[in-house]
């Protein structure tokens, strides 16, 4: 009998503890702003951190409180900086979307090697030894580990094995940015049409030993070619977006590596 009184007095004070935790919770509770729980809501949800904060919930948050710019999300584009401009009452000004690209080409049909590489599938391994296999040590190390962190599934590999980035997919996270330990990747405009898909910046001899499409720094994209775009910085060939692109094309035909490329 006591036993049953003590299960009885038992369940009686969990009842009043749980009934008074839940007056607790309404009483002490914080209500959300509308705006804060709305920003949240307009979120994407690839929690990417590309805008450099640990998800959406926390940028969502910043911008609320005034410590973060509206706009600053990728995969949300500018759909999404106008909807969080609506919901604050602010004018927010969107940038073009941002997506990743490969600048390399050097597949083994087009480059040489220093050495067979036989260790793990893993970049930075590869890199480790001697800078990695490939003659070229500012090249792609094709080894995916860019493939293995891209969240949404941009990144696949071609059927002559370079590695590609699907710009439709692409939600510009950085992810894949910050894994390359050769720097070969890197964010460009959405609407970049032409590109030097190279990434080394020694002088031409030591490139066309290395690779049959690498860029040698001859310069023709920019001298021979009125309004080009593209400029030699360092012997490597560099497009500046924020210039005419009109001429792009005419200075990708007369490139003669062929390292100047339509995405």
């Amino acid at each position: 009998m006591s036993i049953v009184i003590a299960f009885v007095i038992i369940g009686v004070l969990g009842l009043l503890l749980g009934f008074g935790l839940s007056i607790a919770e309404k009483k002490l509770s914080i209500e959300k702003d509308p705006k804060l729980i709305a920003l949240e809501e307009a979120m994407p949800g690839a929690n990417c951190g590309g805008c450099g904060y640990a998800g959406c919930s926390a940028y969502a948050e910043a911008v609320f409180n005034g410590t973060a710019k509206a706009g600053l999300c990728s995969p949300g584009g500018a759909a999404l900086a106008q909807k969080m401009g609506e919901i604050l009452g602010i004018e927010v000004e969107a940038k073009e979307k941002m997506v990743a690209y490969v600048f390399c080409r050097g597949n083994s049909e087009v480059t040489k090697n220093d050495y067979l590489y036989k260790g793990m599938a893993d970049c930075n391994a590869a890199s480790l030894l001697q800078g990695g296999p490939s003659l070229c040590k500012s090249g792609c190390l094709h080894l995916g580990s860019c493939i293995s962190v891209c969240p949404v599934g941009a990144i696949s590999k071609d059927e002559k094995g370079n590695i590609v980035v699907d710009k439709e997919k692409c939600i510009a996270c950085g992810k894949c940015v910050s894994v390359c330990p050769n720097n070969v990747i890197k964010l460009v405009p959405y609407s970049a049409e032409y590109i030097c898909a190279c990434n080394n910046h020694e002088p031409g001899g030591a490139v066309r030993k290395a690779c049959q499409v690498g860029c040698i720094g001859c310069r023709m994209c920019q001298t021979k070619v009125e309004g080009s775009p593209f400029t030699v910085e360092n012997f490597l060939s560099v497009n500046d977006f924020s210039k005419d692109q009109s001429k792009a094309a005419e200075a990708a035909e007369i490139c003669p590596q062929k390292c100047i490329v339509r995405r």
